[in-house]
C-alpha cells in the first residue's frame, strides 16, 4: 500500500473504519484479493512476482497491511521481498528482528482490536492509539498533503451513515489532486516527481494507484472488504465474521 487512512476506535458502532490504495509499476502482476489455495484463513490480494501481499486479513482477525518508506538518501537494500512481511503478520506476531534486511517500510498489524505501527526506518513498534490515522511513505501521521486529505476526508464521511461510507470512501481514494510546490515532501525525488505522488490516486504511464481497499469491522466482528481494480473497477466484496 501505499496510502492507509484508519478511524480506529473512533465511531461508536465500528471500531475500524480503513481506506488505503496501493501503487505499484503497472507491469508487476498480481491478483485481486481472494482466499488464498495455500493459506485459506487468508483474504487478501497476491503479488504474483513474489507470492507475498499488500494488504490482507485472517479469519482469526489478524490484520496487515505495509506501505514502502520513501527516502532516496538511503542506501538501497538488496533483502526479501517486503509483501512476505504482510503474509508472515496475518498468521502471526511478524518476526521484526532482522527488519534492516528490508528495503524501508511501515507495517500495520496484529489482531484488529489491538494494531500496532511498526518502522524499520526508526525502529518504532507502536500501539495505534483511538483516533484518525494516516499513512503513506514516511512515518505514521507524518503531514504530508495526501495524508492530511486523506484523513479529514475520512472524518468527514463518519459524519453520515454507514450504508453510504464504501461508496464516499472509494470516492475519496479517488481523488487525483496534487499538492502545491510548497507543500511537497522532500524525500530525493525531482520538484516534479514529487508533485505527481502527492495525489491520494495516482495516475502515471508506468505507474499508479492499482487498486483500493474499503474495510469496515463493527462491533459484532462483522467485517465488510471491498477491493476495488484499476482502471477497470472490477470489484470483490466479500463479509465474515471475525
Amino acid at each position: 500500500m501505499c496510502l492507509i487512512a484508519l478511524a480506529y476506535h473512533v465511531h461508536p458502532q465500528y471500531p475500524l473504519v480503513m481506506a488505503a490504495n496501493r501503487d505499484e509499476f503497472r507491469e508487476r502482476p498480481a491478483r485481486a484479493a481472494h482466499w488464498w489455495q495455500d493459506d485459506p484463513d487468508i483474504l487478501a490480494g497476491r503479488d504474483l512476482q513474489a507470492g507475498g501481499t499488500w494488504l490482507g486479513v485472517h479469519r482469526s482477525g489478524r490484520f496487515a497491511a505495509l506501505t514502502n518508506h520513501r527516502d532516496l538518501r538511503r542506501p538501497t537494500r538488496q533483502g526479501p521481498s517486503r509483501g512476505s512481511l504482510v503474509h508472515q503478520a496475518l498468521q502471526e506476531a511478524p518476526a521484526l528482528h532482522d527488519a534492516e534486511r528490508y528495503e524501508g517500510f511501515n507495517l500495520v498489524h496484529g489482531p484488529l482490536h489491538a494494531l500496532r505501527c511498526f518502522s524499520n526506518v526508526n525502529g518504532t513498534d507502536v500501539a495505534l492509539t483511538p483516533g484518525i490515522h494516516g499513512l503513506s511513505n514516511a512515518f505514521l501521521n507524518s503531514p504530508w498533503p495526501k495524508v492530511q486529505r486523506a484523513t479529514e476526508g475520512l472524518a468527514s464521511v463518519l459524519q453520515h451513515t454507514p450504508d453510504t461510507w464504501p461508496d464516499q470512501l472509494f470516492t475519496l481514494l479517488q481523488d487525483h489532486r496534487t499538492a502545491e510546490p510548497h507543500e511537497l515532501p522532500d524525500t530525493g525525488l525531482t520538484v516534479a516527481q514529487e508533485a505527481a505522488l502527492s495525489s491520494i490516486h495516482i495516475d502515471l504511464p508506468h505507474y499508479g494507484t492499482r487498486c483500493s481497499t474499503v474495510l469496515l469491522l463493527d462491533h459484532q466482528g462483522d467485517l465488510t472488504f471491498i477491493e476495488r481494480t484499476w482502471p477497470t473497477g472490477s470489484e470483490v466484496r466479500k463479509w465474515f465474521k471475525v
